[in-house]
């Protein structure tokens, strides 16, 4: 549980957000405007998530490419990184 909770603290904390706002936004007679702000904050979380969410690489199955580019006489610089 403790796992799933720290490699997702950041879309957990995004839901709480996000549950927060359309709680005080649209809690009584929500008006246009607060449908409007609500929509906003709820695609600005979807496009942070989408622009900052870990991917794999291309070259992350392929031990051979990595090999040539880095003995390829040109400086080349290797991430290392968890998905989570």
């Amino acid at each position: 549980m403790s796992k799933l909770i720290n490699h997702y603290s950041a879309v957990w904390m995004a839901a709480v957000l996000v549950a927060l706002v359309a709680f005080l936004l649209l809690r009584n007679k929500p008006s246009w405007p607060d449908f409007l702000a609500f929509g906003l904050l709820l695609a600005g979380v979807i496009v942070a998530w989408l622009m900052l969410r870990p991917v794999q690489t291309p070259l992350a199955e392929d031990a051979q490419r990595v090999q040539e580019a880095i003995g390829g006489g040109t400086p080349v610089l290797l991430e290392f990184q968890s998905p989570y």
